[in-house]
């Protein structure tokens, strides 16, 4: 009987052990939740300029603005979409663009055309 007892302790504890290892890894996903990495400034400018190129098929001239928002970021993207000779009748558009916290695309919208030569007045 004394036999018994030392065998009923080891399974006793390898089922404790078994349980422990069970639990350990359910309680690290608990307490470990994911986080989105932000970008800094100079990553949200590249990356809006960089993707809006791929979808217009057209490289940008400049980024001519660049704001944080709370869900991103927003930036204004000036594309050369018509060249012409002379180089100031050439038409631009300035886009503008939201990004998420990770930098990656939301949406864009066209929201002015120009001329290279045209300078912008107070009104």
């Amino acid at each position: 009987m004394a036999a018994a007892d030392p065998a009923r302790s080891r399974r006793a504890s390898s089922r404790g052990a078994d349980d422990e290892r069970q639990e350990r890894p359910a309680a690290r996903r608990r307490s470990a939740p994911k986080r989105a990495k932000s970008v800094d400034a100079a990553s949200a400018m590249s990356s809006a300029a960089g993707q809006l190129a791929k979808l217009l098929g057209r490289p940008p001239e400049s980024v001519s603005s660049l704001r944080p928002t709370d869900s991103g970021w927003e930036a204004q993207v000036e594309v050369l979409e018509l060249e012409r000779i002379p180089d100031t009748t050439s038409v631009l558009a300035s886009y503008k663009v939201a990004l998420d916290e990770e930098g990656a695309l939301i949406s864009f919208e066209r929201t002015r055309r120009y001329t290279r030569g045209m300078i912008d007045r107070p009104i």
